[in-house]
């Protein structure tokens, strides 16, 4: 059975990233490896834009889970993708991060999705997601 992903229809942020030339593989198109990579700019930009970081969310850390990644369409150095991102599955101890990459012609590159859970670091533990922020990822 193939990874289904069901996206939003609104997403609550958005930014811009170019393809690299190290993005490119010999398929002379964007790899694989390189949308987990701006999935990971993209995450650390959005958690940004509410005041936060992978190692503070209200006093929690984050840790990935689990990802999926559903490829619709090739991406070519020199291409800007808009890489749209939102929350959705809060639960007691994290939430799933949706991500939409789409070219300068409207064209879907990617579906993508990562599980975040909250961790403590210092115990090296799972932790609940605190309130204050799952307010914010609301």
């Amino acid at each position: 059975m193939r990874v289904q992903l069901s996206l939003p229809e609104t997403f609550s942020f958005q930014t811009r990233i170019p393809v690299r030339i190290t993005d490119i593989n010999y398929g002379n198109h964007l790899g694989n490896d390189a949308i987990l990579s701006m999935m990971h700019e993209a995450r650390v930009q959005f958690l940004q834009s509410l005041g936060y970081s992978e190692l503070d969310l209200e006093g929690a850390g984050l840790i990935m889970s689990d990802t999926a990644i559903i490829y619709k369409g090739e991406g070519f150095y020199g291409d800007v993708l808009t890489v749209k991102v939102t929350t959705a599955d809060l639960n007691k101890y994290g939430f799933d991060l949706m991500y939409l990459f789409v070219n300068q012609q409207g064209k879907e590159i990617a579906h993508a999705k990562t599980g975040m859970l909250c961790f403590n670091y210092a115990t090296r533990k799972l932790m609940a997601l605190p309130e204050k922020a799952a307010a914010k990822l609301r």
